[in-house]
């Protein structure tokens, strides 16, 4: 949770105060930057980049693997840092600086690769070159504080570019550690930099001339200014914004799996999540298993300290964001949606699950991002509309299928509008396969080498005979 005040001192200096969700406590106060100390920021990034450009790829890679190592030595203590700004259960903040780690020896071992000199086929004078763009401004979500900024940071610096971290507020102690990890890992100062600026200074670094390229993770209305503001100044964005996921349940569906990873896909992180399964679409003759094996599974999580390991879901992290899901539930309670399983009473950011069963897509649950621990399920007669239902919708981020018969789910996949179909699992991502959306989840790829390739200039060269 995030609060914001103005000091009474020269230059006016916006202050912010991270706060642990879950009971309320001031845990940090963040300073923003002056208008001259951004600036200053912004040149020592441009003049750091004249030599890291020109660092090799291996110097590069070395950086990167140590990174890893440095992230995986300060597992507990980052993972802390992670449950106590956002109110994310401790284990599974262990499991993000994992997978932060993974992603650093994923590019440390094949970034070299990714970025070699190729050669077009048919074509033995012409090449291709993988070349950096120059600054990087990175402006992250606070839902996933470490990963989503590696998952960008990583493929950015390897190819030789320079990296501006904007981080979400709340998370401006989890910014300022992923600045400290860089640096420790052995990459050159002012290489990787947090802001911590205010929402209004952004422009001022999406103009400046150095800066090339934004990459944004949010809202879609972030998405839309971010876009417009980068096309002001023509400037490359890749935007992955928010999703509303099908997770259809055929009826030849293995019910205990279906249930275990759609409620994992739903709940993690407290449902805060663009990835989240948000619209299970489940076929009529499967319903009643489909109720039965939920209600079961609901029985784990209980909403607990996020600092105790045993706990599986954990606060929301604002007030504003708990406050917009118990509107979305009251609006879908009134549009005629039946309460199937009920967690208990809200408390400022405290926010157990709930199961619905919606009457039509018209409902609130179907229409918008529901970033909470709400489960919202709606019965078809058949596979042919359960595919309509899940394109029925502005987003197009991931879906997910369940069904015994890989191949017709081979089928349903290349029919879905969406970036990522997981059959039998949920939506996830990963370092060795490309992230994204499409439709107002956004555009452009992250991670593996799709990734790669969206900060860098790829030049052709052709000699002529």
């Amino acid at each position: 949770m995030i609060t914001k005040t103005k000091n009474n001192i020269v230059n006016s200096h916006t202050t912010f105060n991270s706060i642990y969700p879950y009971t309320g406590e001031t845990v940090g106060t963040y300073t923003a930057l002056t208008e001259s100390e951004l600036s200053i920021k912004i040149s020592e990034g441009e003049k750091r980049y004249l030599s890291w450009r020109t660092t090799s790829l291996d110097q590069r890679s070395q950086c990167l693997s140590k990174l890893g190592d440095v992230l995986n030595g300060h597992k507990d203590k980052l993972a802390k840092l992670i449950t106590m700004e956002m109110g994310k259960p401790i284990k599974e903040s262990i499991g993000e600086i994992e997978k932060c780690a993974i992603t650093c020896d994923f590019y440390a071992k094949h970034g070299q690769g990714f970025l070699a000199r190729k050669y077009m086929d048919n074509f033995p004078n012409c090449y291709i070159d993988f070349l950096p763009l120059g600054g990087i401004l990175a402006i992250m979500p606070w839902n996933f504080p470490f990963w989503q900024v590696i998952r960008c940071a990583v493929p950015a610096l390897l190819a030789g570019n320079v990296v501006f971290l904007k981080h979400a507020p709340n998370v401006f102690g989890c910014a300022q550690a992923l600045q400290e990890v860089f640096e420790e890992a052995g990459f050159p100062p002012h290489v990787f930099q947090t802001l911590i600026i205010d929402v209004d200074a952004v422009e001022t670094v999406i103009a400046h001339p150095f800066v090339r390229a934004v990459s944004f993770t949010g809202s879609e209305k972030g998405g839309a200014q971010v876009a417009a503001l980068s096309g002001k100044y023509i400037k490359k964005t890749v935007l992955e914004l928010g999703g509303s996921d099908p997770a259809i349940i055929l009826d030849d569906a293995d019910m205990p799996l279906a249930v275990k990873r759609g409620l994992t896909s739903r709940l993690m992180n407290a449902g805060q999540s663009c990835i989240a399964a948000k619209r299970f679409i489940v076929v009529k003759s499967k319903e009643a298993a489909f109720v039965e094996h939920v209600l079961e599974e609901m029985k784990q999580y209980q909403v607990a300290d996020p600092l105790d390991e045993n706990t599986k879901i954990g606060s929301l992290a604002r007030q504003d964001i708990a406050d917009n899901i118990a509107e979305q539930l009251r609006i879908s309670l009134e549009s005629g949606s039946e309460l199937i399983y009920d967690g208990g009473a809200a408390k400022d950011c405290i926010f157990p699950p709930k199961v619905l069963k919606v009457i039509s897509t018209d409902d609130v649950l179907f229409k918008e991002e529901t970033f909470g621990p709400l489960l919202a399920y709606l019965v078809v007669n058949d596979e042919e509309t359960a595919i309509n239902i899940a394109n029925k919708t502005s987003y197009g981020l991931g879906a997910s299928i369940y069904t015994a018969d890989i191949e017709n789910a081979r089928r349903i996949a290349g029919r879905l509008e969406c970036g990522s179909v997981f059959i039998n699992d949920l939506v996830k991502s990963g370092a060795g396969y490309p992230f994204g959306g499409v439709k107002n989840s956004g555009y452009g790829r992250e991670l593996s080498y799709f990734g790669l390739y969206e900060f860098t200039n790829i030049q052709t060269v052709f000699v002529g005979s």
